[in-house]
């Protein structure tokens, strides 16, 4: 029940970053804001978790983990709450980064806490089944969000969020054990792994790699009703197969990772250039629903190698390495939100698949860059093995 209540959590607060996305056109249109205006509130979300992920790691490094999970995840419930009842544009904003603060540091408790009691041969299988609760709200969370924002209005998705939440933070509160000696560990002594260089790249790769993906993601209702041609009603099942692609590409990328770590990622983000440029140059609708099932896939293909190999290159400081990292994938969220509504402003809404595959290019060139580094590294020990 430890692992249920954990994932619980995950699902509520994932779905609440996602579903922006699919109640974008609608949020804009009743608050009286523009499309990339509204995209904005994906940005304030990701600027509250790079800013919040390290610095409340380190505010509250050596605190029991239980009752800081469980204030964590109050202010989570409190800003959902805030953003069902916002009575304008700036209210929601302010709201979206509150809920947003505290969503790294609890991510990084979270993983803390599901592998602390697992054997070392299931940690990374551990990982996974939490991280399946982002999973859930890609495929379930997010387009049902959509669907209850289409029916009833995008405040009650907010509010049926909000009611996740509780309910997760009920069941940490019943089934998450007190904290047992050596869980706890000082984030500000941890600081000193950043001098990593290896890690460093590894975390960069984590902020440029993903902005394609996540800048498509952000803006795919108006991508879709737009140029795709798509009718609003279709934007909720269009999400669910974006989510199953998703899943299927995270339990694959999973298992390439073990294998061949960086060159599976450098292979995914190859393939995922050639689906951006894919998307920009269709227009049948059958077409389209099967490339963005596959950019789904292989988007989420590559977050598995990037975490484990920040987890490897951070070994002694596991906490505050995958706090920054979430960060970092918030950096490429943000900027994606950022870059997005320029594009939008300027050459226009298709032009998006195209920055989208040359962001992507430049991720793929520093994943080529840690691979090399890797091989010179482990070259001199071979060397001396043959002689």
């Amino acid at each position: 029940m430890k692992l249920t209540a954990l994932l619980v959590c995950v699902f509520g607060v994932t779905t609440g970053e996602f579903v922006v996305a699919g109640i974008l056109p609608a949020v804009a249109g009743d608050l009286g804001v523009s499309i990339p205006a509204a995209g904005l509130l994906v940005t304030a979300y990701a600027l509250g978790m790079i800013v919040g992920g390290p610095l409340l790691t380190a505010i509250t490094a050596g605190r029991p983990r239980k009752p800081l999970v469980l204030g964590l995840l109050a202010v989570a419930v409190t800003g959902n709450l805030l953003s069902t009842v916002a009575p304008g544009y700036g209210v929601l904003f302010v709201a979206r980064i509150v809920t947003a603060l505290v969503t790294s540091t609890f991510f990084a408790n979270a993983i803390v806490i599901a592998t602390a009691s697992a054997p070392p041969e299931k940690k990374a299988s551990t990982v996974a089944k939490l991280a399946l609760g982002m999973n859930l709200a890609m495929i379930l969370g997010a387009p049902l969000g959509t669907w209850i924002g289409d029916v009833f209005g995008w405040r009650t998705t907010f509010a049926a969020i909000t009611a996740c939440c509780t309910v997760g933070l009920i069941l940490v509160a019943r089934f998450i054990p007190n904290d047992q000696p050596g869980v706890c560990t000082r984030a500000l002594a941890e600081f000193a792994v950043f001098r990593n260089r290896e890690l460093l790249l590894a975390i960069a790769i984590t902020a440029v790699a993903n902005i394609g993906a996540l800048m498509v993601f952000t803006y795919l209702a108006p991508l879709l009703t737009g140029p795709a041609s798509f009718t609003a009603g279709a934007i909720a099942p269009m999400l669910l197969v974006y989510g199953v692609g998703a899943t299927l590409g995270n339990l694959v990328g999973g298992r390439l990772a073990d294998r061949a770590l960086l060159p599976s990622q450098l292979g995914a983000l190859a393939v995922l250039v050639l689906l951006l440029v894919a998307l920009r140059l269709s227009s049948a609708t059958i077409l389209i629903g099967v490339l963005v099932f596959a950019l789904g896939a292989v988007a989420f293909s590559v977050i598995p190698g990037m975490q484990t190999r920040v987890l490897t290159t951070a070994a002694a400081a596991p906490t505050l390495a995958i706090a920054v990292n979430a960060s970092a994938y918030q950096v490429a969220a943000a900027f994606a939100g950022w870059l997005g509504g320029r594009v939008i402003a300027g050459p226009g809404l298709p032009t998006i698949y195209v920055v989208a595959a040359g962001t992507t290019v430049l991720g793929a060139l520093l994943t080529g860059l840690a691979l090399r580094t890797t091989r010179e590294r482990a070259a001199p020990e071979h060397d001396t093995s043959v002689r």
